[in-house]
């Protein structure tokens, strides 16, 4: 694993992070990403210093960088070349919230149009430009073995009116994963979705309550809150070649909501 190279987008907190940090207990060197953080807090230093020594800061990269845009996914793309010259796995996970919830009567084409330049438009075209760099690699490095994930929602099935543009965000990211896993199938380049439910995080804080008590009430076979390491745990068992005769497979990390039940 030491060569290897991860990149995961929105990895400064939350999902992404734990995502980040376990990679990096992998032994993978990791391409940690954010587009509001423009440097990483000395607590996840001193986490990636606990997991990689002394010399951790040779296995880590932090790229300020806003998916959305064309020139930041170039930007991402030239210093991990850079850096590293090579790119295994990429973990699409950044994605943003409605920054407030309205009715799709009333929603703005603003919030619309925000949501899904950073949810899916970046997603899928940061994939576009991996992919193929995925494809030149597999050229290039013997036993090269890469791998995509999409971290999508169960907002990719389950309607919510009042964040409608959340929901169709998510939706594209599943039929994004489809996509790309039959276009790259003939290169051997697996692409994964991970569906995660209510996950305990900074994007989950204002509505704590109610999906506590939504939990409590059943709606979740599981009645417990999603954690981020259940998600990272699920990009590990992808990477690390546990599933060799899938591609464009969902994960469900939700506690079984997912389930139609009498």
């Amino acid at each position: 694993m030491k060569e290897k190279v991860a990149l995961i987008t929105g990895s400064t907190r939350g999902i992404g992070k734990a995502i980040a940090l376990m990679m990096a207990n992998m032994g993978f060197k990791i391409i940690i990403n954010g587009a509001s953080t423009n440097k990483l807090s000395g607590d996840y230093k001193s986490e990636l210093e606990d997991i990689y020594g002394e010399l951790f800061e040779e296995f880590f990269l932090f790229i300020q960088a806003d998916i959305s845009k064309a020139e930041d996914r170039s930007k991402i793309v030239k210093k991990i070349k850079d850096k590293y010259n090579r790119i295994d796995v990429l973990v699409n996970n950044a994605g943003i919230a409605p920054p407030i919830r309205k009715d799709i009567l009333e929603a703005s084409v603003e919030s619309f149009e925000k949501l899904i330049k950073i949810n899916l438009q970046g997603p899928y075209f940061l994939t576009r430009d991996i992919a193929n760099w995925m494809i030149t690699l597999k050229d290039e490095i013997l036993n090269y073995q890469p791998y995509i994930v999409n971290i999508s929602s169960v907002s990719s099935f389950a309607s919510s009116p009042d964040r409608g543009e959340y929901c169709i965000s998510k939706a594209g990211i599943t039929m994004m994963t489809k996509l790309y896993a039959h276009r790259l199938a003939e290169f051997d380049i697996p692409v994964f979705e991970i569906q995660p439910g209510i996950i305990k995080t900074g994007m989950t804080e204002p509505v704590q309550e109610k999906y506590t008590n939504l939990i409590k009430e059943g709606i979740t076979p599981l009645k417990q809150w999603g954690l981020p390491k259940d998600v990272a745990k699920a990009v590990k068992a992808i990477v690390s070649g546990l599933m060799p005769y899938s591609t464009g497979d969902i994960i469900h990390i939700d506690g079984g909501f997912h389930l139609k039940r009498f």
